[in-house]
């Protein structure tokens, strides 16, 4: 039986749920922690914002994980966006001989 697929989530979303909320810090907190502006960090956990690379190295340093996660969450989600608006269907599908 194959598995329901779910959506990836927002990078922000996973900042706030699984790492600001856990260790009770703010947002703005965090931002003066990593050197950045409040609205960053803010737009950021809010999901109106995409995550930078710039602003994955300092999650990844403060954070103690890889720029390569936060990046990832990005991506990912940021394809799940596109697949969504991207009209594929006068794409003929290449095969090769």
């Amino acid at each position: 039986m194959p598995k329901p697929y779910i959506a990836p989530t927002h990078p922000g979303e996973v900042l706030k749920t699984l790492y600001l909320d856990e260790i009770k810090m703010s947002a703005g907190k965090l931002a003066k922690e990593l050197g950045v502006p409040r609205s960053r960090i803010e737009r950021i956990v809010e999901c109106t914002h995409s995550l930078s690379p710039n602003t994955a190295i300092r999650l990844a340093k403060f954070f103690d994980t890889t720029a390569q996660f936060w990046m990832n969450l990005q991506t990912n989600y940021d394809v799940h966006i596109a697949e969504q608006d991207v009209d594929v269907s006068g794409i003929r599908t290449f095969k090769a001989a």
